[in-house]
């Protein structure tokens, strides 16, 4: 038990402490009674109507203590279950929206004289025009109607929605079993003419559940579906929807579409419905728009997946959307082949939200195995892969995607096994590949960047400068005291020499020492600041000079400070392909090429390769927050380890801010940069655990 001055939230499953940013979400600390003195707990809170909720009844009884009731939000997540943790809960406290026995905070607020939609019109009629537009529901993974699931010559159709057996909508919502067998039997007599679609639940559907008309035999005139469709999807071909209780028939209203009711849902009794049941403390009418209001944006809570607190519906939409168009970007499976165990347990994540659809293969033979078909993509690792001896690329079609780390990666080194936040897959080539066009090239050649997207880039460009951000983030953070004697500080940063964005992007200047030289023959008079490649000075890398052949060449060097560091107190910048040289530009540096790095070629830098073979296709004069949108915001791609999903560039450089923040709080970043016996340990550490996971 430990002692605390702050009030928290008790809570009474093992299940609810796994929720990431309940506390965030209910505005304090959870934490088990008995963690804290019990003068501290606040409020005691259960799920819905399961048993933590009695025991969270008893305990709030007992101390005379405010009861919640939480439950999943209309907008939870993409996918069902643990994988895919809720960015929208609701807290009741007085019932919960699906008990219709009693009344609810939603009900409360529904029966009251509250005008509901005053002062946010405009909000409520965007929120849903995008929900429908992007048919978001509490469930976002199932796939599109197929062609042909239905008929082609109905005349009519009518929907019917099946629910999983003894789920509490139903049992609390003044229905039972019968209520579903004389729902369907209305369907067909009230509309004579119509084909009646039965949708089966999708925890039915799985096997883990049974559902109410699973039993029905096949009749005329009555078509189950029993595989997995978008909810919208179905109800856009519908002329007329029956449920008992279910929440996606609020989403037909929503689509315009008329309901029939069997069961006294939270949406039901308000006369937008055709209601079968009744319930007499509903009196109030109100509109479709009003509902969406009461239970979407005054009831719900939301998450803000880019600084993990609260936020807004409009927060969860775009988080929505997000996830569903990187699964529609790469619908079928990603065959990856020749990557490490721990490399493939990190980057498993990014490549599909179904785990099932990314698939390892050791050798050629496993990978032929697999029957590629047309939708199936191979991923490698860079330009080379991470292959074992006699392990190459098979012939697996079309499509093939090179993988890298992305440009703002982490607190901490990839050569640490660090867990990446950003990667990068290019189906052209790589970016840091000149002599063929890659992704981020033909991006920033052609693309057309909104005013919105330069607005985020600003914004991007503006935090990173700000916060000090780079690709690794471990490096310490202050003002050099470099003796400069009042000469011009050229700052040169050092590269992993046989890095491949050397190997395959600079011709002429390929070590650090012809850096060096190059950059005094042309600045005699200059400070020059030459700091050593952080994978170098860890020894995981090669490219490390001696101190005695840097003499005369280079006036500091400098093992502590960050890049970010060196850069700000510098007046130009000069490089190979280093991204140190794309961070100055970001703080609006002179930069120096010897290469072809990405960010060069296109007007913002000083180019020495004017013969580049990359230059030559580089044919655009970019603004920096259009080379900004492109190879921050629009090329990589961005996890959330957290929510298990995919996000954006703002959130990631606010997630690797608060980790280095916490890191130096509690005197944990220099461990991350020094100290070579206790990175092996931790390397060790993240390999068996590697070895332990299922990649």
């Amino acid at each position: 038990m430990s002692r605390s001055t702050e009030t928290r939230i008790a809570v009474f499953s093992k299940g609810m402490r796994r929720i990431p940013f309940l506390g965030e979400l209910l505005g304090e600390e959870i934490c088990f009674p008995g963690e804290v003195f019990d003068a501290t707990i606040s409020a005691a809170a259960g799920w819905g109507l399961r048993p933590s909720m009695q025991r969270a009844k008893r305990y709030a009884e007992r101390y005379e203590l405010p009861l919640l009731s939480l439950e999943d939000g209309f907008l939870r997540s993409y996918g069902t279950g643990e994988g895919f943790p809720p960015v929208s809960i609701v807290v009741d406290e007085f019932g919960i929206y699906f008990d219709s026995t009693r009344p609810s905070a939603l009900e409360r607020l529904l029966e009251s004289k509250t005008d509901l939609i005053a002062g946010i019109e405009a909000d409520v009629d965007r929120a849903v025009r995008l929900i429908v537009k992007h048919r978001l529901s509490k469930y976002n993974h199932a796939p599109d109607l197929s062609p042909g699931t239905l008929g082609e010559n109905d005349v009519m159709r009518v929907l019917v929605i099946d629910q999983t057996f003894g789920d509490s909508s139903v049992v609390y919502g003044d229905a039972d079993e019968r209520s579903f067998m004389n729902m369907l039997e209305a369907a067909l007599e009230e509309n004579p003419l119509a084909t009646v679609y039965v949708k089966t639940h999708p925890e039915v559907i799985s096997g883990r559940k049974k559902g109410y008309l699973t039993g029905v035999q096949e009749i005329r005139r009555v078509v189950f579906l029993r595989q997995a469709i978008d909810p919208y999807a179905l109800v856009a071909e519908m002329d007329r929807v029956y449920t008992v209780s279910s929440t996606m028939a609020f989403e037909a209203l929503l689509a315009g579409k008329p309901v029939t009711c069997f069961g006294m849902p939270w949406y039901a009794g308000w006369g937008v419905t055709d209601d079968r049941c009744s319930c007499g403390r509903r009196t109030k009418r109100r509109s479709v728009s009003e509902l969406f209001a009461a239970a979407y944006m005054h009831y719900a809570r939301y998450l803000d997946p880019v600084t993990h607190r609260r936020g807004s519906l409009f927060d969860v939409i775009g988080w929505l959307v997000r996830q569903r168009e990187m699964a529609d970007r790469y619908p079928g499976r990603m065959i990856c082949q020749g990557f490490r165990k721990w490399k493939a347990v990190n980057v498993r994540p990014f490549l599909s939200l179904n785990p099932q659809n990314t698939l390892f293969a050791k050798s050629d033979a496993e990978a032929r195995q697999l029957r590629v078909g047309p939708e199936d993509l191979f991923v490698r690792w860079g330009i080379g892969g991470e292959s074992e001896p006699g392990v190459s690329a098979p012939d697996c079609g079309p499509r093939r995607l090179c993988m890298e780390d992305g440009f703002v990666r982490s607190v901490g080194l990839g050569s640490d096994l660090i867990l990446p936040l950003s990667v990068v897959l290019d189906e052209r080539g790589i970016y840091f590949d000149p002599n063929r066009p890659s992704d981020l090239e033909n991006l920033l050649n052609a693309a057309s960047f909104t005013a919105g997207e330069l607005a985020e880039a600003e914004r991007v460009r503006r935090f990173i400068v700000t916060h000090g951000i780079t690709k690794y983030n471990i490096d310490t953070r202050r003002q050099p005291t470099w003796q400069t004697g009042g000469r011009r500080v050229v700052f040169v940063p050092g590269q992993v020499e046989d890095d491949a964005s050397i190997l395959f992007g600079s011709r002429f200047v390929r070590t650090n020492m012809e850096l060096l030289r190059k950059v005094r023959e042309s600045l005699p008079e200059a400070f020059i600041v030459y700091k050593p490649h952080p994978d170098v000075l860890s020894g995981n890398r090669s490219g490390r000079v001696m101190d005695s052949e840097i003499q005369g060449l280079a006036d500091v060097i400098e093992p502590v400070l960050s890049a970010v560091s060196c850069i700000e107190a510098a007046e130009e910048v000069h490089t190979m392909t280093s991204l140190t040289g794309f961070d100055a530009l970001l703080r609006r540096k002179r930069v120096i090429v010897y290469g072809e790095p990405f960010y060069a070629g296109w007007g913002l830098t000083v180019d020495t390769a004017t013969d580049g073979v990359s230059f030559r296709r580089r044919n655009r004069r970019l603004t920096l927050d259009e080379l900004v949108a492109g190879a921050l915001l629009r090329y990589p791609i961005y996890w959330d380890s957290d929510l298990r999903g995919y996000t954006s560039c703002i959130a990631v450089l606010h997630r690797i801010r608060d980790e280095r923040v916490r890191l130096e709080a509690n005197g944990k970043l220099e461990k991350l940069r020094v100290g070579s016996i206790r990175r092996q340990l931790r390397k060790l550490s993240i390999l068996c655990n590697a070895m332990l996971a299922k990649a």
